[in-house]
């Protein structure tokens, strides 16, 4: 399977937001669309960054409460790993699991077509264990030939 696929299924929409967006914008953001990162992005189509409730935590670890002034530029993640399209499902599962991360911008020809979250990687992996159960079951009681 690849990453197109989960796209298709999940929708291409991404929230993003500009860098100077400040911290409490930013916590405003994930809480109302109900998400755990957004890409940093001036114009919406370019991956400048990404910033994750991780990165939020981090920061009011390290600096208290007046983080939630700063801008995000302040504490997003700037070497972003991206993905194609066409990426292998397995690969990016694997990408996600050695570096700790939870989501993933997709990016097609330098523009943002998607991001894929370790949750949309979960929910396939069950489906396709479902099915094969299924299969197997059907297989197994003579009710599929």
């Amino acid at each position: 399977m690849r990453i197109s696929d989960i796209l298709r299924v999940k929708g291409d929409q991404v929230v993003t937001v500009p860098p100077e967006t400040t911290v409490a914008r930013l916590v405003e953001v994930l809480a109302h669309h109900r998400i755990g990162a957004v890409v940093v992005s001036r114009e919406g189509s370019a991956v400048e960054g990404i910033v994750s409730e991780r990165d939020i935590v981090r920061a009011l670890a390290a600096r208290g409460a007046a983080v939630l002034t700063e801008q995000v530029s302040a504490i997003q993640t700037t070497q972003v790993r991206t993905v194609v399209p066409d990426a292998q499902l397995e690969d990016v599962e694997r990408l996600m699991t050695e570096h700790r991360f939870r989501h993933v911008p997709v990016v097609a020809d330098g523009l943002l077509r998607g991001v894929v979250s370790i949750g949309d990687v979960v929910k396939n992996r069950i489906d396709e264990l479902e099915s094969e159960r299924s299969t197997l079951a059907d297989y197994i009681t003579g009710e599929r030939t």
